[in-house]
């Protein structure tokens, strides 16, 4: 599959990271292209390069680790608790020269200073920030914060961090990370949308920006083709399950077919998919014949149900076929003395999701054309509805069950004092 060329701003980081050994983070808003370059990035480094990310799914996207499952840490705080390393694991974490963090606004500080700990003692460079390897983060904290714990860990943090983010982290104290935002937006091409857009990724929303929100998103929302964004579980089962019921005939399920450890049950996509013909999918990937018929994200309807699924976009029709994520390991070669990395688990499945409805977490990366915005009763997370509002790629295309208010633009002030520290990308004109 053609992977798409870099712009500038992508290719002046990436040989920032390349041709340095600097901590990097790399952020930007909704849109900007921090996947594609993390993808250039591991396709192309001449660097030993490990990825990792703090969910099952997150790693499965980038084709990488779990950080708990690369490093063999507990689940939970690990604070000042010894890390145990087998010789294996040693070899593994001496190997490595650049580990990048995919959505990394969701890894705490505490597991942050456990990474530094555990690559300091596996390679024995107590008094070097990570024991040396260079890290490089990607992700957006004005989209996804890290989730507190219980009381006693939230206590814990309370205690002993500024805050729970990653940039808190202790390490930070001696290492420097360098800050680079993308700024070219790839998703969205209007302007007055990005600028609206950008307004509420700061929380800096006036009267007029939201009076021009809400006056576009109060239309009756169409019928057909437009997927319904909400803030819970519990909304978006609801949704799917009545418009599901409400075709005629009875469901067909496929059964995905699960060979290895997938680890918990962090899986891709629908264990068990129920379709029927008429039924509104969501494709979970790109096409993976390379030919571009659909994108992870594009919305669809399934006209037949056989040894394939037949879904028809945009008046053309295509037959679907099962797809196979992989979840990989890394280990250490003593023939090569490289990184390899391995195939544990494989999960097939057709890459389709019921999507009448679909959590605003889960649209984190997706884009619509159309999309009806449900924050409920109130939006409860911090960047919660810039995420939402994010996925679309025109204002025309947004719907909204209820007007925006001020309590739903939500922004961490943690987050507004850390991104002050960008840096100007090199060689790319502010």
């Amino acid at each position: 599959m053609s992977r798409p060329a870099l712009s500038p701003e992508q290719e002046a980081v990436f040989a920032a990271i390349e041709t340095t050994r600097e901590h990097i983070f790399v952020t930007g808003r909704a849109g900007t292209g921090k996947s594609t370059l993390l993808e250039h990035l591991a396709g192309n480094t001449s660097k030993q390069l490990a990825v990792c990310a703090p969910t099952g799914v997150a790693a499965l996207n980038v084709g990488g680790q779990t950080i708990h499952s690369l490093f063999r840490l507990p689940i939970g705080v690990i604070a000042d608790h010894e890390i145990e390393q087998s010789a294996e694991l040693k070899k593994l974490l001496n190997t490595i020269d650049t580990l990048v963090v995919d959505e990394v606004s969701m890894v705490n500080a505490d597991l942050l200073d456990a990474m530094d700990r555990s690559l300091r003692q596996a390679r024995q460079r107590p008094h070097e920030s990570f024991g040396g390897v260079q890290l490089v983060l990607f992700g957006d904290p004005f989209q996804l914060a890290p989730v507190p714990g219980d009381g006693d860990e939230r206590a814990y943090f309370a205690d002993r961090y500024r805050s729970m983010w990653f940039f808190d982290a202790k390490v930070w104290d001696e290492a420097e990370l360098v800050i680079y935002e993308l700024g070219t937006i790839h998703r969205q091409h209007e302007r007055d949308f990005t600028s609206l857009l950008n307004a509420v990724r700061y929380g800096m929303v006036t009267a007029e920006m939201a009076g021009r929100l809400n006056s576009v998103g109060a239309r009756p929302a169409p019928s057909d083709g437009a997927i319904t964004l909400a803030t819970t579980n519990a909304t978006v089962n609801r949704i799917n399950a009545a418009a599901l019921g409400r075709l005629p005939g009875r469901a067909l399920t496929a059964v995905a077919d699960i060979e290895g450890d997938f680890g918990g049950r962090a899986f891709p996509a629908d264990e068990r998919l129920e379709l029927k013909p008429g039924a509104q999918v969501m494709f979970l990937r790109n096409d993976a014949g390379g030919e571009g018929r659909w994108v992870n994200g594009t919305i669809g309807e399934v006209v037949r149900i056989a040894d394939t699924v037949t879904v028809e976009v945009d008046g053309e029709r295509h037959e679907v076929q099962p797809a196979t994520w992989e979840r990989y390991r890394y280990s250490y070669s003593p023939v090569t003395k490289q990184l390899t990395k391995d195939v544990v688990a494989e999960f097939t499945q057709f890459p389709l999701r019921l999507a009448w409805a679909v959590t605003i977490h889960k649209s984190q990366g997706k884009s619509y054309d159309r999309a009806i915005v449900d924050l409920g009763q109130r939006s409860f997370a911090p960047g919660q509805t810039y995420v939402a509002l994010s996925r679309l790629t025109t204002l025309d295309g947004l719907y909204l069950t209820r007007p925006l208010r001020p309590s739903d633009i939500i922004v961490d002030e943690n987050v507004r004092r850390f991104m002050s520290g960008v840096k100007p990308i090199p060689g790319i004109e502010a």
